[in-house]
């Protein structure tokens, strides 16, 4: 029986938090995929894992993948998470792109299908660099009406959202860094894998860095059918008994997770993988912290003591002057209080930034 404890500590070693120094080549999360929403996204998420990130652009890409969402992997093994992150089925598929899939079924075309024919005709359309807004629109105009709607905020037909980014990746299609509205453009050399290596297995890859788990956790992770989950569960998934329940591990990390250690300080980013995973209650037994970690708008960074969300923070960023507002949820030491100035200062400087403060609520 391990506690929950034990799982922060495992996580946070499985992840690499505290790293002092690494390289794109090792940081491990690069198999899973590092999320890159907002300023402190995929690159704070691989630097403060000590990754050596000056002049890695050549080496990263950015893809629509997992729920959709924009993730950092190795360049060189886009070919392996294109087929790690495809639907395993119709089902599945039709899970993935939510509202879509009900009037491409009442128009006989399968969720499968569909991906596969937005895919072939954003692979003919972006041919150079072209802004998402330009690929929507002229996507809006030669796929037929089952693959759009309406979009009340733009006053303008476009293709249903998950659609377009799930379709993406399978087109050998990749994101401009920093560009918002993001800008796409094709993979030099892309050809996606025709099996898939276990490191980058995505029910795997849940219980290596969020496990012990559930496959129901598991499955609300990728937004894929709990049915689809177990069916894809890996062999080698062991039982354990994990902050009450029961949950499964990978065999080969059940003694790193009865052993785990884990020391320091780090300012982890609103959706680091840290705190992605879908058993809240482990990351944080008490349901009003975890409203404040996890708001409906505006989501906050946490501060991670020792394995454990000990408070939330918030950038406050003006031109060149940086500062970083700290809400921590018991009192800190006066070496833990020097340790968050010091990722504070590592933060404002990975921004380009100059740190003019601290400010402990």
């Amino acid at each position: 029986m391990v506690d929950r404890r034990q799982i922060m500590r495992y996580r946070a070693r499985a992840q690499q938090i505290y790293r002092d120094r690494g390289t794109i080549a090792d940081t491990a999360i690069l198999d899973f995929g590092a999320q890159d929403t907002g300023p402190d996204g995929g690159a704070w998420a691989l630097a403060l894992r000590g990754a050596d990130t000056t002049g890695a652009g050549r080496d990263l890409v950015l893809l629509w993948t997992i729920r959709g969402a924009p993730h950092l992997y190795r360049r060189s093994e886009a070919g392996q998470v294109a087929a790690a992150v495809a639907p395993w089925s119709d089902a599945d598929a039709a899970k993935r792109i939510f509202d879509a899939s009900k009037p491409l079924r009442a128009a006989g075309i399968g969720s499968l299908a569909a991906l596969d024919a937005v895919a072939e005709r954003m692979r003919d359309l972006v041919t150079e660099p072209t802004p998402k807004g330009e690929v929507s629109g002229r996507l809006a105009e030669a796929m037929p009406e089952p693959y759009l709607r309406y979009c009340r905020v733009c006053e303008a037909t476009h293709l249903y959202e998950q659609p377009f980014r799930l379709s993406a990746v399978r087109a050998g299609i990749e994101l401009e860094p920093g560009t918002s509205p993001p800008v796409m453009r094709r993979i030099p050399g892309f050809e996606a894998a025709d099996a898939v290596e276990p490191r980058f297995d995505l029910v795997r890859d849940y219980l290596r860095f969020l496990g012990p788990a559930t496959p129901k956790q598991a499955a609300e992770f990728i937004d894929s059918p709990v049915k689809e989950v177990k069916a894809h569960w890996p062999e080698d998934a062991v039982e354990v008994e994990a902050d009450g329940e029961r949950r499964w591990i990978l065999a080969g990390d059940l003694d790193a997770l009865e052993g785990a250690e884990a020391t320091g300080t780090r300012l982890v980013g609103p959706y680091d993988l840290f705190i992605q995973g879908r058993d809240r209650a482990t990351i944080l037994p008490d349901a009003s912290r975890r409203k404040a970690l996890w708001p409906v708008l505006g989501r906050p960074g946490a501060v991670v003591v020792d394995g454990e969300v000990a408070g939330v923070w918030r950038p406050r960023k003006s031109g060149k002057r940086f500062k970083v507002a700290v809400e921590p949820w018991r009192e800190l030491s006066a070496p833990e209080r020097g340790a968050v100035e010091d990722q504070a200062e590592r933060l404002a400087s990975h921004r380009g930034a100059e740190l003019t403060g601290v400010d402990f609520a």
